[in-house]
């Protein structure tokens, strides 16, 4: 398994939990808003480290963190995921998967196993602007079975958009609504401008303010059996 990062603590990235997170080297999409180029793009891919040097140190952790985050890049393009995760979890760490919902197979597999104890998706924006967001070609059929293996799998999850303006407009957060349900959790995250973004096309364009996303956050809470926790 390529680990290009290694953050050896985290309140953050799994809810409820302190833990550490592995990052994982390579992706399927390009999105533009993207912060970690050095995750996605190969040339600008740096040394990776050993699945070695991290589970020694989770070693040193027993006791003291209690889960372990892996994201990346892409975690389910990743050969030896499997492998990596069982040898987490028999440290008597908890793992949190992040995913782009790209390759059901693997999140099929991994839950079907009891590999994983919580998932995160993100949603990019409706079904019919993925390739837009995603600069590629993308099995959208793959992103709505993603998203009902999560629902369906009895395990916490989370599944969460980044409000570009451009992709994400209020019909299009409708639509994800009527993709996801009544999910018990959906973070609609702020867009931030970066100069390490992946794309630079999203630079000078306008958007959302503050009072927007409010607006926003009113026309989901007036959407009827709407249990839906938000974020910003």
């Amino acid at each position: 398994m390529r680990v290009g990062g290694f953050q050896k603590l985290t309140l953050v990235d799994y809810p409820g939990k302190v833990a550490a997170t592995v990052f994982t080297q390579g992706c399927n999409f390009r999105c533009g808003f993207c912060h970690n180029p050095e995750l996605v793009c190969p040339e600008r891919f740096q040394l990776t480290i050993s699945t070695k040097e991290v589970l020694d140190y989770l070693k040193t952790r027993q006791g003291k963190l209690e889960g372990v985050v892996i994201t990346g890049g892409e975690p389910t393009l990743q050969k030896g995921l499997a492998d990596f995760i069982i040898s987490v979890r028999q440290l008597g760490f908890s793992v949190k998967l992040d995913t782009n919902g790209s390759r059901p197979e693997v999140l099929c597999d991994l839950i079907g196993l009891q590999l994983i104890d919580y998932i995160a998706m993100d949603v990019k924006t409706s079904l019919e602007k993925y390739s837009q967001v995603t600069n590629c070609s993308c099995d959208t059929d793959k992103i709505r079975e993603s998203i009902s293996l999560i629902i369906n799998s009895g395990l916490p999850y989370q599944f969460r958009t980044t409000l570009v303006k451009e992709f994400c407009r209020q019909e299009d957060l409708f639509e994800i609504q009527k993709l996801i349900g009544p999910s018990s959790h959906y973070v609609l995250q702020p867009f931030i401008f970066s100069p390490k973004m992946v794309g630079h096309n999203l630079f000078g364009r306008p958007q959302y303010t503050n009072v927007e996303i409010e607006i926003l956050k009113t026309e989901f809470n007036r959407l009827p059996k709407n249990n839906l926790a938000f974020s910003f």
